[in-house]
């Protein structure tokens, strides 16, 4: 099975699956929106309380709400399933994980979380 078509610097993922509001995998490539910042889910590791205390001061904080990290999730989900899913990757992430631009008809899915109010800019 063809899971993503190769667009010069960009690919289209034929069946991404949503793993929270700003990742997703297409096949076996994990893949981190590179443009935003969404809620992490319940049980995130970002969130223990050692994780906070650790991140107090950082430039990018965990954001612990449950709920609007479901909320996310499911609207990047909603979100994806409007059209053809192109990929334009800019690297990796500290974890390996690509990072890119997700869009669907030419609308950025960072964008859109964001307008909802499910996503933060990346800083």
């Amino acid at each position: 099975m063809i899971t993503a078509i190769a667009l010069s610097a960009a690919a289209l993922c034929v069946q991404p699956s949503v793993h929270d509001g700003d990742s997703i995998r297409c096949g076996t490539e994990r893949i981190r929106l590179s443009n935003i910042y969404a809620p992490e889910l319940a049980g995130s590791s970002r969130c223990s309380a050692r994780s906070r205390q650790r991140l107090a001061k950082s430039r990018n904080k965990p954001w612990c709400d449950a709920a609007k990290a479901i909320a996310a999730r499911e609207a990047l989900r909603a979100f994806l399933s409007r059209g053809p899913v192109r990929i334009e990757r800019q690297g990796k992430d500290a974890y390996g994980r690509t990072l890119a631009r997700v869009t669907v008809n030419g609308k950025d899915a960072g964008a859109h979380l964001i307008t909802l109010g499910l996503a933060r800019k990346w800083r």
